[in-house]
């Protein structure tokens, strides 16, 4: 096996990975800030999920991911977890937090990425190389499940509420594929 040192791969960049993942923090943000809390937890029908809940499920993968991956770490918030987790049939998605309670999950969700992203970067970690490798690719899969959602959050606000979007974010990391923005 051959010992790679991932520190000279532009694609394990974490700090340049986080400001993407910033970058689409900010997107998604900007797609329901302007929203009333009926308009984020509208669904027309119980086999159809909100805003809310597409806001809840990016948070829950991103923490899912760190916890799992990276670093043991409570729970966020059991109660939201259990709720935004993909696992969850469609048509239990239903009884949505309000706006306050979920942009505090999706900013702790972001700030325990980004100290367990930081330490990591800064080899505060346990087998850092191989740790580095670990964490460029849990980045890359949550902000490319970020975008993913947001794509989808902005088909219900453009759709459904009738509402203007924002432009998409522009990346030298970013490319567009079947419709969605995506780090490769």
């Amino acid at each position: 096996m051959s010992d790679l040192d991932a520190t000279h791969s532009p694609r394990h960049d974490i700090g340049r990975l986080l400001e993407e993942y910033d970058r689409a923090l900010a997107y998604t943000d900007s797609l329901w800030s302007d929203l009333r809390d009926d308009d984020v937890r509208w669904r027309p029908h119980e086999n159809f999920s909100p805003i809310a809940w597409h806001l809840g499920h990016q948070a829950a993968v991103s923490h899912f991911m760190v916890r799992n991956l990276t670093a043991a770490e409570p729970l966020l918030d059991p109660e939201l977890d259990r709720l935004m987790d993909s696992a969850t049939a469609e048509a239990d998605r239903g009884d949505m937090p309000d706006g306050e309670r979920l942009r505090s999950y999706r900013i702790r969700a972001a700030e325990r990425l980004r100290v367990r992203m930081n330490d990591i970067d800064a080899g505060r970690v346990g087998a850092p190389r191989q740790l580095r490798h670990i964490a460029a690719g849990l980045l890359i899969a949550v902000i490319n499940h970020e975008y993913q959602h947001s794509t989808w959050i902005a088909e219900v606000r453009s759709d459904h509420l009738g509402r203007s979007l924002p432009d998409r974010p522009v990346s030298g990391l970013l490319i567009e594929l079947d419709g969605y923005p995506l780090v490769i």
